[in-house]
């Protein structure tokens, strides 16, 4: 007499147990120097006269299986990587700046212990980060704007930071420039409606670059886009005939440290997680 075969749901039931038993392979680990010689060597920080070191800020372990990235380095972020076992903790805003009082004060204080009692290292890449023509907050808002022939604009110190491009054909109607925006940076933008439609030319400076929209001006755009106004910034728009539109500080440089994080899990293997605290500004 044959056997019994065994039903299909004792099979199902044999194999989820079986996988119970099955854990999953962590990341590797990478050297956290090897990372920032990357960045570094990608990002060029030394051509940009900038208001903060850029690059490594704090050491932490010489390796890192976890790069968590992030717009700033708040207590919120660092505590969220922390929870994440992050090793790497890259961000564009960082913790020094220029003009900063040189005593800690008891926010820094707490954010610096965060990372130093987690074992984490924090590396920051500002003005780089904006800049560059293919990893960059402007390079990738232009992209994702649907804008063709980027080219540098708006320059720091001598370095440009910003994007100018063009829109193919005849250009889009600049209710659909309003609209792409909204959707790029998830949120509403603040618009002053006061150039032409449809709209072909565009200049491009995330973060606090309202006083920019002097060179978009200067250059014949028919728009500019940056991430918070000025209270000049309506007038200015309406007199000189071109759009404004401020899409957020935060919502407009969330791009490039996400990008970032993107290419560093794909180069070494290790796991990259982006971790947003949202902010209306």
């Amino acid at each position: 007499m044959s056997p019994p075969v065994p039903s299909l749901t004792t099979g199902e039931r044999n194999i989820t147990v079986h996988l119970k038993h099955v854990k999953p392979h962590p990341p590797p680990m990478a050297s956290v120097d090897e990372i920032i010689s990357h960045l570094d060597e990608l990002l060029e920080p030394e051509r940009f006269d900038d208001h903060g070191p850029n690059g490594l800020q704090v050491p932490g372990p010489e390796e890192a299986s976890t790069v968590v990235t992030g717009v700033s380095a708040s207590l919120e972020l660092l505590e969220r990587a922390r929870d994440e076992g992050a090793g790497l903790v890259l961000v564009h805003h960082g913790l020094f700046w220029d003009g900063a009082p040189r005593a800690l004060s008891r926010p820094l204080a707490a954010r610096l212990r965060t990372l130093l009692e987690g074992e984490m290292a924090l590396a920051a890449y500002h003005l780089p980060l904006d800049a560059h023509p293919q990893v960059g907050n402007n390079a990738l808002i232009a992209q994702g704007l649907g804008a063709a022939d980027p080219r540098p604009f708006d320059a720091h110190a001598g370095t440009p930071i910003g994007v100018a491009a063009r829109f193919p054909g005849e250009g889009i109607a600049a209710a659909a420039l309003f609209d792409r925006v909204r959707e790029l940076t998830a949120r509403e933008p603040l618009v002053f409606a006061a150039g032409p439609d449809p709209v072909r030319s565009i200049g491009i400076v995330s973060g606090g670059a309202a006083g920019s929209v002097e060179t978009a001006i200067a250059e014949g755009l028919d728009a500019f886009v940056t991430g918070e106004p000025r209270e000049p910034s309506m007038a200015t728009a309406r007199e000189a005939g071109i759009h404004f539109v401020a899409a957020g500080h935060h919502a407009t440089e969330t791009f490039g440290v996400r990008r970032l994080g993107e290419l560093l899990e794909a180069r070494f293997g290790v796991r990259h997680v982006f971790v947003d605290v949202p902010n209306p500004v």
